[in-house]
């Protein structure tokens, strides 16, 4: 069986909380709604679109606030507005993480054209064997997207780790049977990352594969 390891994408691979919050705002501001703070709006990032504005305004109609915020999204990145930039240390993860024998997959709260331009752009799509979104699963914290991306790898969930920065991230590693280990470098605090049951916190991408390693041991 192969060894498979799933990364979350926004907090995880890129960093794009700010470009985020500016297409959060330009929303509200459609419907006259005020927008949460940053520190607010990042604690939704990697939810699914639809349950993100459920959560982030509760008494609005959230398939309005998801349709302006595509539109507001899409016109940023015509107007070259959209920033997700890699964390520093994610390539040599992913370079290291292959050169071990590791197949490498996505699941994420992105659309399938947003998470495929963003990986494109930083010349990384073809390095994933699975790419899973919320347009075809439910939100995380369901196990689905980890589940098909096992399968897909022809992988088992013994034999898998998904890497993410959100409470959300740990409970569909642990719902799915995989390895959970907590990107401390995203968008939720290492407590929250802990007590969402994470197997292990790394503070920096370099320390992942350690802990990567550790958890192949375990279930060996």
């Amino acid at each position: 069986m192969n060894r498979l390891a799933i990364f979350d994408c926004d907090g995880t691979l890129v960093d794009s909380g700010a470009t985020i919050h500016r297409a959060l705002e330009a929303a509200f501001k459609v419907h006259g709604l005020e927008c949460p703070a940053p520190n607010i709006s990042r604690k939704v990032i990697g939810l699914s679109l639809n349950e993100a504005m459920s959560t982030l305004a509760p008494e609005y109609d959230p398939e309005a606030l998801c349709r302006t915020y595509k539109e507001a999204f899409l016109t940023m990145r015509a107007g070259g507005q959209v920033e997700e930039p890699l964390f520093d240390g994610i390539l040599s993860l992913l370079d290291a993480l292959e050169a071990e024998g590791w197949q490498l997959a996505v699941a994420t709260g992105k659309s399938d054209r947003g998470l495929k331009h963003c990986l494109e752009c930083h010349g990384i799509h073809a390095r994933f064997v699975s790419l899973q979104t919320a347009d075809r699963h439910p939100s995380k914290p369901h196990p689905g997207m980890a589940l098909a991306a096992i399968a897909e790898a022809a992988s088992t969930p013994e034999l898998s780790v998904v890497i993410g920065d959100t409470s959300f991230d740990m409970g569909m590693a642990l719902a799915a049977g995989a390895g959970a280990i907590g990107a401390a470098w995203g968008y939720h605090d290492v407590e929250e990352l802990r007590a969402a049951g994470a197997h292990g916190v790394a503070e920096a991408p370099g320390q992942v594969l350690g802990i990567v390693r550790q958890w192949v041991e375990k279930a060996a």
